[in-house]
């Protein structure tokens, strides 16, 4: 049985801010890796694998975790880790970097759809008027009226690693003080990296890629520095940095606080990768990020009747029978 997380909202945001950071550069990161010609998987393979292998002495250290909340660290690796990262490579490797993450951020917005339709919680007025602001800014950025320019597969990858991105904040904040963090990100990674093995086929990257030099931002940059950056930055202490967050905060409110990632991105992509966005796609940004962002704090947290306190964007649904409207 898991010991529900300590609520601290100072420490939580420092977090929040760095696995923001630290997230919003990955797909910039792997852009030179995808253009040397490895396909998305091996990138994800790569990114996972080496953070498993620099987590696995606490992987080792905590193993008894595997033990004491299988399915947590299994579903951890599955669905956080290896779902949003393939999927959101998929993506990158066929839309700008830029819009694959804005979609991918549609995943605050999935996670009070389900807290609606699962946990059957009623929504707040105002944070329903943030899901339709985030659809109607999903649609100026795909600029829909044109036909959709964006690559359509590319955007069902994107649609497919928000929903993944569900999972990221569920399962962070059902971990628990009786899981580490730390532990549950070794673990995961271990897991998420053999399961894409079998996908990825590692012995058919190309190796000798990264040890040549790739351009990134009008330098040359090693490709091996660039795999060790996605795995130790942007997964190992990206992960830690997240789950630590949503533990001291809540699902809701430090999916709110992820969106500067968005922002990260968009800047990096601009600066390095020359990836810029039109007139009305960044009107359509600036819909999305407001209006998941107004999901997702729609609501001030307050005290329920037993003490704890009420997630962002829902009201307590007293008459439903068996609802519960708090997040893990």
């Amino acid at each position: 049985m898991s010991v529900e997380p300590v609520r601290h909202r100072a420490s939580g945001l420092a977090f929040a801010l760095a696995a923001a950071l630290f997230f919003g550069g990955a797909g910039v990161a792997a852009r030179p890796l995808l253009d040397a010609g490895m396909d998305p998987l091996q990138v994800t393979w790569l990114r996972l694998a080496g953070a498993a292998l620099l987590l696995s002495p606490m992987a080792l250290l905590h193993w008894r975790v595997l033990v004491r909340r299988p399915l947590l660290v299994v579903a951890y690796g599955v669905f956080p880790m290896a779902g949003v990262q393939a999927l959101y490579f998929a993506a990158v490797d066929r839309i700008p970097v830029g819009i694959a993450l804005l979609i991918e951020f549609l995943g605050p917005v999935l996670l009070l759809v389900w807290f609606r339709l699962v946990r059957r919680s009623r929504v707040a007025p105002a944070a329903a008027v943030g899901v339709v602001l985030a659809v109607v800014g999903l649609g100026l950025l795909l600029e829909v009226w044109a036909g959709m320019s964006l690559d359509p597969v590319g955007v069902g990858l994107a649609l497919g690693a928000a929903a993944a991105q569900v999972g990221f904040f569920l399962l962070s904040d059902a971990t628990g003080e009786d899981a580490d963090p730390l532990a549950v990100i070794a673990i995961g990674s271990v897991v998420a990296a053999a399961l894409l093995a079998v996908l990825a086929r590692p012995w058919t990257i190309p190796w000798g890629t990264l040890s040549e030099p790739l351009p990134l931002g009008g330098t040359q940059v090693p490709g091996w520095a660039i795999a060790l950056w996605l795995a130790l930055v942007c997964t190992a202490m990206a992960y830690f940095a997240g789950v630590s967050a949503v533990r001291r905060l809540s699902p809701q409110v430090a999916g709110g606080v992820a969106y500067l990632e968005v922002v990260t991105a968009i800047v990096l992509a601009w600066v390095l990768l020359g990836e810029a966005l039109s007139t009305v796609q960044v009107v359509g940004a600036v819909v999305i990020v407001a209006g998941a962002f107004i999901t997702q704090t729609a609501v001030p947290s307050r005290p329920s009747p037993d003490g704890s306190a009420e997630e962002p964007g829902l009201v307590p649904a007293t008459d439903t029978a068996g609802a519960d409207p708090r997040a893990d």
